[in-house]
C-alpha cells in the first residue's frame, strides 16, 4: 500500500471526525437556544385567575359521560 494513500485515508478520517465534532457542537448549542426561547415564552404567560367558588364547587369530577 503506498503512503500517500495511507496519508490521505488518515487525513480523510480526522477530517471527518472534526466535522461530526463540528456538527454536534453546532446542534448542542441550537438546543440550548430553543430551551431557552421555550422558557422565556413560558414566563411570559400570564398567570391564570383564581376564582373565589363556593366551597361545594368543584370538589367533583363527572367521569360517567
Amino acid at each position: 500500500m503506498d503512503t500517500s494513500a495511507v496519508a490521505s485515508a488518515a487525513s480523510a478520517l480526522s477530517a471527518s471526525q472534526t466535522g461530526d465534532a463540528v456538527s454536534t457542537l453546532v446542534l448542542k448549542k441550537a438546543l440550548d437556544l430553543q430551551a431557552q426561547n421555550a422558557a422565556q415564552l413560558i414566563e411570559a404567560l400570564p398567570q391564570p385567575q383564581q376564582y373565589n367558588n363556593p366551597p361545594n364547587l368543584g370538589g367533583g369530577v363527572d367521569i360517567f359521560a
